[in-house]
Formats: structure tokens, C-alpha cells, sequence
């Protein structure tokens, strides 16, 4: 299995506690935060990444080199920042496989990776996204899902007492951004046309999620995984 990391933003709400380093590289109970998300997706049979990297680069390339845990990695370098959309669309380029997994670099969430293809491939979408239930939220948009599992829509931010949000975990196959511009938003204008379509599917994780870009979150990181070492 293949899977692209989005480790090119520049993490500027998290900007008051972390300096110095890209926000996937934020120290977290004294190992980066990258590091689990790349355990976690080695842990379940990934054997090539792809970083999809931008913003002080220098510090993710060091740290990583070629290869982690027996794994190679590979950088796909963006020069200016290219959106979601771009940053995946030039990060297949190093990719060999027709369906390929793109995670978020600022996000660790426990999907069943086995599971999750395989829920893919029996609803047969071209992009299926691991979502998440939560309760007595604002901070995320929520996905609606119909009866079959194929997403209607994407709402925006609001107070929501209980929905599913977007745990920032793809599978997607890779022909979907043939043709599509350089630079472009992954949400903004790739679903969109896959919700007419009827092609995005969602799978319901129940592993543990945290998105570490505030300061509330990121605190909460270090207890988690301080805790699970």
C-alpha cells in the first residue's frame, strides 16, 4: 500500500506554542507528531510514502531521510503552496498504485485500514473518507451521509449536538485528479463534482482521532500518547 502524507502547511493557529518547525514536526511527548501517523500506517501494511512537504521542508527531509522504520520515503517538494488538491495531484506523480491512501499531517486517526478498502471497494466510489462521529461540536464542518454510506453533502461550521466530521484519512483512486489544475482545493472543488457524481463514500472509524492545529488539542495530544508510551 502507498499513502501521501499532506505535511506542507504552515500550522499558524499553533503558532504561539510551536516555533520553529512545521506543524507535523511538533513535539509530542518527545517524538514528532509525524512519527505516530507514520507508525500507525506502517503498523498496518503501508510500505511506501510519499511527504507531500512545503513549509521549513528542511526540518521533515532531516529528520526522515530515505527511510523510516524500513520504509521508504519519498518528498514531493512544493515550491509554493499548491492547496490540498495540488499537493496530492503532484504527490501522485511518485506514486505507483490505482488506489492510494492521503492523510493529513496534523491529524492522527486510527482507521482500520483492511476494513476500509474493502468498504470501498463494495460501494466502488472513487474517493471513500474516514469520518468520524462527534458530539457538541463547532470547530469542524459535517458530513451527511444517506442509508448507503454515499456522502450528500458538506456543511460549514456550526454548532452541531451530534454529526460526522471529515477524520482527514482518504482512499482515493488516483485517476480523479487527471486533468485537474496544478493548484486547487481538494474539498473545494474535487467534491463538489464527486457529490453529484454520487462517488465519495464514508466509512465510520471509532479509533481514537485528535487534530493537534490548537493549542487545546495539542496539549491533549501529549497526555494521550505520554499516556499510550
Amino acid at each position: 500500500m502507498e499513502a501521501i502524507i499532506l505535511a506542507g502547511g504552515f500550522g499558524t493557529r499553533l503558532s504561539q506554542v510551536v516555533r520553529d518547525v512545521p506543524k507535523p514536526m511538533a513535539d509530542v511527548a518527545g517524538r514528532p507528531f509525524l512519527e505516530y501517523i507514520l507508525d500507525c500506517l506502517i503498523q498496518q501494511g503501508v510500505d511506501r510514502i510519499v511527504l507531500a512537504v512545503h513549509y521549513k521542508k528542511e526540518c521533515i527531509l532531516r529528520h526522515f531521510g530515505e527511510h523510516y522504520r524500513g520504509v521508504q520515503i519519498l518528498y514531493s517538494v512544493e515550491e509554493t503552496p499548491l492547496f490540498t488538491g495540488g499537493a496530492i495531484k503532484k504527490a501522485l506523480s511518485l506514486c505507483n498504485e490505482d488506489f492510494v491512501w492521503v492523510v493529513n499531517g496534523d491529524t492522527h486517526f486510527e482507521v482500520p485500514m483492511e476494513k476500509m478498502m474493502c468498504w470501498a471497494a463494495e460501494k466502488q466510489t472513487s474517493v471513500t473518507i474516514a469520518v468520524k462521529k462527534m458530539n457538541n461540536f463547532s470547530r469542524y464542518g459535517r458530513i451527511m451521509i444517506n442509508g448507503s454510506g454515499i456522502i450528500t453533502s458538506f456543511c460549514e461550521k456550526e454548532f452541531c449536538e451530534t454529526g460526522y466530521i471529515n477524520g482527514g484519512v482518504y482512499y482515493l483512486k488516483r485517476v480523479i485528479l487527471e486533468g485537474c489544475p496544478e493548484k486547487f482545493s481538494m474539498e473545494n472543488e474535487c467534491f463538489p463534482v464527486l457529490l453529484k457524481q454520487r462517488d465519495i463514500s464514508a466509512f465510520e472509524s471509532h479509533g481514537y482521532f485528535i487534530d493537534i492545529g490548537i493549542p487545546e488539542d495539542y496539549q491533549r495530544a501529549q497526555k494521550h500518547f505520554c499516556i499510550g508510551d
